[in-house]
């Protein structure tokens, strides 16, 4: 089924390659990180491509629940204890001014923009909620407390952010891309050097921007290591109470909530991509409980990629790729942290020092637990006996009966039934 946005939103469409071709700019990836990027090379007058292996809009962003907010979880008090307060003010000020920049964009933009309070609650663990607000009242933030929410669910507390914002997201990726340099359908197979290889030509470049959500360049960055991917679904809810707000649990596998016209948004049954989880089966069993009167109108799933520290990986895609970029990473939050990318990425192109990009550093440290794990599962995964591997890196595939796809318990990439591609990082299809 098509996601929400996909039957409120006309789609755009742009030329393939037509011969090889030169830029000083290259972006491989026309999610909304990548068409950003774009938009703010070119209102500098910076020479671009942006290249798209399907549709802009057509990966990850097509099925995001859209959430425009500074607030990421209870990530306030997980960067001061791993980085200090300092580095969660600047967290917390270039993704508030990443909201901004979007309130003044959508002004001319029929996107069903809307000013929203967005809340992370607890139904058990009151004391991280009262954790973060420690740690954004150091840092200068007055974060609300409450435990009065709009939900069917007893809360132990939530903390709130006033002044941030939901949209409709293909609507202003569509409308932002009118104009800008933008070919579709070019599937990048590989890069030497800043020339990438597509299945229509090559394209020189001076620089080069990998927005394709999981990086596919293996040799540089250890990306394969440094993420994995966390998959989980969506239902639209019509004849269901509203939130009037934007609503997630602090617990990665809890629910979120957020309304759109008369449509309530429900999130959740998450889990590792290619592991076992709740599924849409959850998140209905949810709705019989709670919301009896409910009816489902839509479904769709997406998938995250979730770094070591909760913290994007935007900047230089390693120490020695001096002209090599990177925005990956998004732990959930691909809205802000895409506008986030945008404009750390062009001050990189620009030669401009940004206060703020040291902070996203993709070469800081891989010292955290869950680089141990991201171990263990691949290779677990290398060493599953199966006949369905996958070609990025080799890794044993489980079959996805919810979806009807194979799907990567290392890197998570996914393949249709057929062995067509779906998700990244692997670059191509399934080989019999």
């Amino acid at each position: 089924m098509k996601s929400l946005w996909e039957n409120t939103a006309t789609k755009p469409r742009f030329n393939p390659l037509s011969r090889d071709t030169k830029t000083d700019v290259l972006i491989i990836g026309g999610g909304m990180a990548g068409v950003l990027c774009a938009l703010e090379l070119d209102k500098v007058g910076v020479d671009y491509i942006l290249l798209e292996a399907n549709h802009i809009g057509s990966g990850i962003t097509r099925n995001t629940t859209a959430k425009i907010t500074a607030q990421h979880g209870l990530i306030y008090s997980k960067i001061s204890d791993n980085y200090g307060s300092e580095f969660a003010k600047e967290y917390l000020d270039i993704n508030q001014e990443a909201v901004k920049k979007y309130k003044e964009l959508c002004c001319n933009i029929d996107c069903d923009y809307e000013e929203k309070a967005s809340f992370v609650y607890t139904l058990r663990d009151r004391e991280k909620i009262e954790k973060e607000i420690k740690a954004l009242d150091k840092i200068g933030y007055n974060a609300k407390f409450t435990k009065r929410t709009p939900l069917p669910l007893v809360v132990a507390g939530a903390v709130g952010f006033e002044n941030q914002a939901q949209f409709n997201p293909l609507k202003f990726l569509y409308s932002i891309s009118k104009g800008l340099n933008i070919h579709e359908n070019v599937r990048v197979k590989e890069l030497v050097g800043t020339t990438a290889i597509t299945d229509q030509g090559k394209v020189d470049a001076e620089k080069i921007i990998v927005a394709t959500h999981f990086p596919f360049i293996n040799k540089h960055g250890y990306y394969f290591a440094k993420m994995y991917q966390h998959r989980s679904y969506v239902l639209g809810l019509k004849n269901a109470p509203k939130v009037n707000g934007m609503y997630v649990d602090a617990d990665l596998k809890g629910l979120s909530f957020r309304d759109y016209g008369d449509i309530l948004l429900l999130g959740g049954g998450s889990h590792r991509t290619g592991k076992k989880g709740g599924s849409y089966n959850e998140l209905r069993d949810f709705v019989r409980r709670y919301y009896p009167r409910a009816e489902e109108c839509c479904h769709f799933a997406t998938q995250d990629c979730e770094t070591l520290d909760g913290i994007p990986y935007i900047g230089q895609y390693a120490k020695n790729t001096e002209n090599l970029y990177v925005a990956t990473g998004f732990n959930k939050w691909g809205m802000t942290s895409s506008m986030v990318a945008a404009i750390i990425l062009r001050d990189k192109i620009l030669g401009v020092k940004n206060p703020y990009s040291e902070i996203f550093d993709p070469s800081r440290s891989v010292v955290f637990p869950q680089l141990g794990i991201n171990i263990f599962e691949s290779v677990c995964g290398l060493a599953m006996p199966t006949t369905k591997r996958c070609p990025h890196l080799g890794c044993g595939l489980k079959w996805n009966k919810w979806e009807h796809t194979w799907d990567c318990p290392c890197h998570g990439s996914r393949f249709s039934e057929d062995g067509s591609l779906i998700d990244n990082p692997a670059t191509g299809d399934l080989k019999d």
